[in-house]
Parts: C-alpha cells; sequence; structure tokens
C-alpha cells in the first residue's frame, strides 16, 4: 500500500510541475535593434551625416494612447520624455563639397558604415531588412535633401 501511495504522490508532484512551469511567462526569442544612417545630399556640403544608434532604451506604450469615438483626446506624451540622450552618434562624410557630389566621400562613408554593421555582426545580430528614403528638393530655393538608411537586426535572448 505504501508503494502504491509513494507512487501516486510522486505522479501528483510531477503533474504539478508540470502545470506550474506551464504558467511560466514565454520568452520572446529575440530582442531587436535599429540603427539610422543619415546622408547629407545638401548642396556644397552643408549638411550633416551621422549613423545614429540609440543606447537608451523606451517602451512604445509609454508614449501611446488609443483612440476611440468616446475618448478624442490627443495624446499627452512629453517629448521630453520620449527623446533619447543616450546614444551613439558616428560621423559621416557628405555626399555633396563645394565642388559637387564627392564620390571619395561616398566611398568612406561605404567604409565606415561596414565596420559598423560588422561590428553588430560579430556581437550576434543578424540583419533582417534594410529600408531606405529620399527627400530630396522640393523645387527651387529647397537646398533640403537627406538620404536615410535604417538596419533593422535581431538576435536570440
Amino acid at each position: 500500500m505504501k508503494k502504491h501511495q509513494l507512487s501516486i504522490l510522486t505522479v501528483v508532484i510531477l503533474s504539478a510541475s508540470f502545470v506550474l512551469y506551464s504558467f511560466k511567462p514565454a520568452d520572446k526569442g529575440y530582442q531587436f535593434k535599429s540603427i539610422t544612417i543619415v546622408e547629407s545630399i545638401v548642396p556644397s556640403g552643408a549638411g550633416r551625416s551621422r549613423i545614429i544608434n540609440a543606447l537608451a532604451p523606451r517602451d512604445y506604450k509609454d508614449f501611446t494612447k488609443v483612440m476611440s469615438e468616446d475618448d478624442k483626446t490627443r495624446n499627452k506624451a512629453s517629448r521630453g520624455e520620449i527623446r533619447v540622450k543616450n546614444y551613439e552618434e558616428t560621423k559621416l562624410l557628405n555626399f555633396y563639397n563645394i565642388g559637387g557630389i564627392r564620390f571619395q566621400n561616398i566611398a568612406a562613408n561605404d567604409a565606415v558604415i561596414d565596420s559598423r554593421v560588422n561590428a553588430f555582426l560579430d556581437e550576434g545580430w543578424e540583419i533582417i531588412s534594410i529600408n531606405t528614403g529620399v527627400e530630396a528638393s522640393g523645387g527651387e530655393g529647397d537646398g533640403n535633401g537627406l538620404f536615410i538608411t535604417r538596419i533593422y537586426f535581431k538576435k536570440p535572448n
């Protein structure tokens, strides 16, 4: 009889362990990171070009408001709270200088960007997406222009 009770107790303890373990929060599996590359396409080299890497985490929930028919008040998240002051800024060269487009600057930027991306890969990050966009001249008198690239990475937790 004692042997039978011990067997039942063992099954109950194992079952309880499995049930308790099943309530453990699921691991996200991956962490994600992005960097933004801003390259100036302002004539005469007047712009600024950088690789930006945020070092301070942000939780989108802190700055999100669900809008509804009943509640149409605006999102009151503070810009100061959203702003990241702890970030890595890597200087790049502008596409243009006083003489026009500068191919050496583009080659130099490629080398620096490759170095930064390779450092992320060495740290175990994997590229999952690269997106680009251009804000170019809006006509006469608009001397603004940016070429932006976002690179998204992931790595296992």
